[in-house]
């Protein structure tokens, strides 16, 4: 084994690819999660793809004397990537109080704990949401940090600024800080994908669902802004090229590669899609036709971002490689994976 990384949120959607990806490089994995928004079975599923069952714990990652006891368990972590948390910006503008005790109390604990355990570094879970509506696109690292449009995206810039204090105070970690963009898709098992507790948040899966019947109908928010066909943009990058992204990170932080103390990769395919173009694509990939409509802007979104994944493609080594069409055809095989199983 290459080593023993600790995830939290290791059953939630970019968690569990991830799990999957470290495991199929040789790391030995740790999950915690408290499943409130995944399931105990993505475990089970986990362990058909790899051949390897990772050890599970359930717990909250905002309950120091629970993550105290893990660590105490389960001997030397190596690593811990760090995706716990809630994720929704709509719900976030909603329930400010809610995201900010979820995103900022789980990552504080572990903080506290790396070093009583000997755990060397931490890859934190960020988001292109930092950035705000960029002055410039593509987005590079050097963009400035701008004043969030969502508590959602107000919590990963406190997180990161609170990852990067740390450091700076003499604690012996290093980090990775990766910012991505929209993850979609499932992986090519089809055992594991998006599966959101209750109405989705996120587009695919809403885009998913609405084509197999679940939804009657997907609403477009918004179609007056100033892009080509009036509809948000985003840099939209399959959940299993942007697991890899992790396990090339955690190599590099073990390694001993990092140029300095704490890293920030852009985590995205360079390449803006509006929401109609995609659900266009999807369409075009499924011969599923959607029914949408066009609705009220939606509060916290920003008008249109995507990613110049340079850095990470250079100084990381990874790169985006699945195209959009086969992306958004795992999705719908995950969705019609699903209606197998009995899930909606």
């Amino acid at each position: 084994m290459k080593g023993k990384i600790l995830v939290t949120g290791g059953t939630g959607y970019i968690g569990s690819h991830t799990v999957v990806e470290l495991q199929e490089s040789g790391y030995e994995v740790v999950i915690v999660d408290n499943l409130s928004n995944s399931r105990a079975d993505v475990v089970d599923y986990i362990g058909q793809i790899t051949g390897t069952r990772p050890a599970f714990e359930q717990a909250d990652c905002r309950d120091l004397d629970a993550l105290d006891e893990i660590f105490a368990r389960h001997g030397q972590i190596d690593a811990i990537i760090h995706f716990a948390a809630s994720k929704a910006v709509g719900e976030s503008v909603q329930k400010p109080l809610l995201y900010y005790r979820n995103n900022i109390v789980s990552l504080l604990n572990l903080l506290e704990l790396m070093p009583r355990y000997g755990v060397k570094g931490i890859v934190f879970s960020s988001s292109c949401t930092v950035y705000g509506q960029p002055d410039v696109l593509p987005v590079t690292e050097a963009a400035p940090i701008k004043k969030a449009e969502s508590p959602y995206g107000n919590t990963k810039q406190i997180n990161e600024e609170i990852i990067q204090d740390t450091v700076r105070s003499g604690t012996p970690i290093s980090a990775v800080l990766l910012r991505y963009f929209n993850p979609i898709g499932a992986h090519p098992s089809a055992l594991i994908g998006e599966l959101p507790n209750g109405v989705p948040m996120n587009l695919v899966p809403f885009i998913t669902q609405t084509a197999i019947g679940i939804r009657p109908q997907l609403s477009v928010f918004g179609d007056d802004y100033g892009t080509p066909d009036g509809s948000c943009i985003r840099d939209y990058i399959n959940v299993v090229d942007l697991a890899k992204a992790h396990v090339f990170a955690i190599s590099r932080m073990l390694e001993g590669k990092q140029a300095e103390q704490v890293e920030v990769f852009n985590i995205g395919t360079g390449r803006g899609l509006s929401v109609l173009e995609l659900i266009h694509a999807f369409e075009a990939a499924t011969g599923v036709k959607l029914n949408y409509r066009i609705a009220p802007r939606r509060a916290g979104d920003i008008e249109q971002v995507w990613a110049d994944p340079r850095k990470a493609n250079d100084v990381l080594g990874w790169k985006a490689t699945t195209g959009i069409e086969d992306t958004l055809r795992s999705a719908w095989n995950w969705q019609l994976k699903l209606r197998e199983r009995g899930i909606q």
